[in-house]
């Protein structure tokens, strides 16, 4: 089967590793790149051989004939070009977050269903392989059925050193970190039905909150705590940006420590093995372990799109994260439970 052939809009911090990712996953040809600094652009087309530059989406979509269109820019301008893609019958993998607003992801996806295109999200902390060690041992039953589990994200890393613009964001934490973390929960115990946070600022130089505490309740009846802080404090154990995950079920637990540690515990005693991430000379060893989930998700994302296994992180299912991250703006800012719909 031919490569798929796909247009990238955007050539800033993470546009180098999304295109090694599609390039490590394999099956995929990115035949031109589009960014409003030509420069930036044209700097990516030599080094991943990308044979056309463009600096207006427009023109790009209405010349090239791709199999989708990968968008790779800030937020803020992940509607309108979603939007434009779908408008030139394009199949669509956008990055994570989706949306400034529900609303607008919502918008999003009902633009992409009536031109009969699909909206995949490129959600890749899923597909960290720690993570998708824990959903195998869940789906084993061998330590029963879960009934509490703790997802902990907690850094000391100076994440405003390499992207000092999230500084600026009015919503930073839950948005930039907890679309990941609710995702993994989500991806773990099902649909949540409600949801309570409580939100600090640690940083007096941010206008968002870099530290949340969010309690949700899911359908199964299980209570999950997702904690998150960026509070560039001394931690003494500090993996950045692994995520510990800590499940207590009716025969037993489990917990995904620092380091990629598994430790499964039943009646049989507590069996320990590590997890680690494949290593890839393109990937930053300060964001290895995430950098390493890009593959994997865009293999997945790939196959979705050629029609041979589902892809995971669709548009339709990315909107139930959506609707916990805005939910949990909201009973921030109330200061009450938020009944999910």
């Amino acid at each position: 089967m031919r490569d798929l052939r796909f247009a990238a809009i955007g050539a800033g911090f993470w546009a180098r590793f999304q295109l090694s990712g599609w390039r490590e996953a394999g099956g995929t040809q990115c035949v031109a790149i589009c960014n409003r600094s030509k420069e930036k652009a044209e700097s990516l087309a030599a080094e991943f051989s990308i044979p056309r530059v463009y600096t207006e989406p427009e023109a790009m979509l209405a010349a090239e004939d791709v199999d989708f269109v990968d968008i790779i820019t800030a937020v803020e301008t992940h509607g309108p070009m979603v939007k434009l893609a779908a408008r030139h019958g394009k199949p669509v993998v956008c990055q994570k977050p989706l949306a400034t607003t529900l609303e607008e992801a919502q918008a999003m996806l009902q633009a992409c269903q009536t031109a009969g295109v699909p909206l995949l999200v490129n959600e890749n902390w899923r597909w960290q392989p720690s993570i998708r060690e824990v959903a195998k041992v869940l789906q084993t039953g061998v330590i029963g059925t879960p009934f509490r589990a703790r997802i902990d994200m907690i850094s000391g890393f100076p994440v405003f050193a390499n992207q000092p613009f999230l500084k600026e964001l009015e919503q930073f934490i839950i948005t930039d970190l907890g679309s990941h973390t609710l995702d993994v929960a989500r991806f773990l115990f099902g649909e949540a039905e409600t949801l309570y946070c409580q939100n600090q600022r640690v940083h007096t130089d941010i206008r968002g909150e870099d530290v949340s505490t969010i309690h949700l309740k899911m359908r199964n009846g299980m209570a999950v705590l997702v904690q998150m802080a960026y509070a560039e404090n001394h931690l003494e154990r500090d993996r950045f940006p692994e995520t510990c995950i800590f499940i207590e079920a009716s025969k037993g637990s489990l917990e995904l420590q620092l380091d990629h540690w598994l430790r499964v515990t039943t009646s049989d005693g507590t069996h320990i093995r590590r997890v680690p991430p494949p290593r890839y000379a393109w990937a930053d060893p300060a964001y290895d372990v995430i950098h390493s989930s890009i593959v994997g998700c865009q293999a997945n994302l790939a196959a979705g799109l050629r029609g041979e296994a589902p892809a995971e992180t669709t548009g339709e299912d990315n909107l139930e994260t959506v609707k916990l991250v805005f939910g949990c703006y909201e009973s921030a800012a109330s200061n009450q439970v938020i009944a999910l719909g």
